[in-house]
């Protein structure tokens, strides 16, 4: 069945008495056209990836800007000494979104949840609940699945692209997938996925995109905290019987419409927010700068390459 209704996606599962994971992989296989356990391969590989990724973070690498690095691992050396407020569990969930989005920063392997600017969040909930529970990896999967189903029914009725939408479209989707994979993790019903994931989206509804100097580092990484800390509100709040007042199609047609709504400088495009404060017009300019230099070093070697070589010699890039 097609992804565009989480409406529909609930009302099958009612009728059919299958749950959501299955639905959606049952779509995978309908729709590109491969096996049960092609389709299951190919979630394992996303899985292992993503925990692959949260393993190779290196607390010591920086960003090319000088904006990102270091602080997801000053949050777990944090926790290791001190006592956290929100706890052992709650401060490993900030220091794996925090490593997650530094690791893109830094141009490290990551999966893109739905996107790469909000690729922490996802697994800043689900790598450290998988860890303390000892979850099996195939009811990993499971939880992927149903994130798969809340981010193509927020992809065909609304956008998952900040430049389209707004911050709202890429860390309050990436926080609504996670609620619902929270959720189906806890023992939630598929009713109360989907009240988790229209709770998630409603508490960051309006959300602006507004990278300082246009990179995809401030406020992008400290915002995936934010998206995983909402999850977690929102899948705890659904399986206690917390309900949405607005069903969830309507919310994810409504931050569809306020993304279409959205002034420009609110998406993506670094003219607003945080990007035109004199400190984000300061890190812009001194990376114009840069930029400058490292072109002009670049004219000036690929000269000297010129000037030095032997004249019977071919020039660079000729046969």
């Amino acid at each position: 069945m097609d992804l565009d209704s989480m409406e529909k996606i609930l009302q099958y599962a009612q009728e059919s008495g299958k749950a959501i994971w299955e639905i959606v992989l049952e779509s995978d296989m309908e729709n590109r056209m491969v096996s049960r356990e092609a389709s299951w391969e190919k979630m394992r590989h996303t899985w292992r990836a993503m925990v692959e990724s949260a393993d190779s973070y290196s607390g010591q690498r920086r960003s090319r800007s000088g904006l990102v690095g270091g602080d997801g691992q000053k949050v777990s050396d944090y926790y290791a000494t001190h006592a956290s407020i929100g706890g052992t569990f709650t401060a490993q969930v900030i220091a794996q979104a925090l490593a997650m989005g530094e690791n893109n920063a830094c141009m490290r392997r990551i999966v893109a949840a739905p996107t790469a600017g909000s690729c922490g969040v996802m697994p800043a909930v689900l790598i450290p609940l998988w860890r303390r529970e000892q979850i099996p990896e195939d009811r990993m999967l499971e939880a992927l699945y149903v994130a798969c189903a809340i981010g193509g029914v927020i992809a065909s009725r609304a956008s998952i692209s900040g430049a389209a939408g707004g911050c709202q479209a890429e860390v309050g989707s990436a926080s609504a997938m996670a609620a619902g994979a929270l959720t189906y993790l806890q023992g939630g019903s598929a009713p109360q996925i989907g009240h988790a994931v229209a709770m998630a989206i409603k508490n960051l509804l309006g959300l602006v995109c507004d990278p300082v100097a246009g990179l995809v580092e401030v406020p992008c990484v400290k915002r995936n905290v934010a998206g995983a800390m909402n999850a977690i509100a929102a899948a705890d709040m659904a399986v206690a019987g917390v309900e949405s007042r607005v069903p969830v199609d309507e919310v994810i047609d409504a931050m569809g419409d306020v993304g279409r709504r959205l002034p420009v400088e609110f998406r993506e495009t670094a003219m607003g927010g945080l990007a035109v404060t004199p400190t984000g017009r300061a890190v812009q300019q001194r990376m114009q700068q840069s930029r400058k230099r490292q072109r002009t070093l670049t004219i000036k070697d690929s000269r000297w390459k010129l000037a030095t070589a032997p004249a019977d010699a071919p020039a660079e890039g000729e046969a």
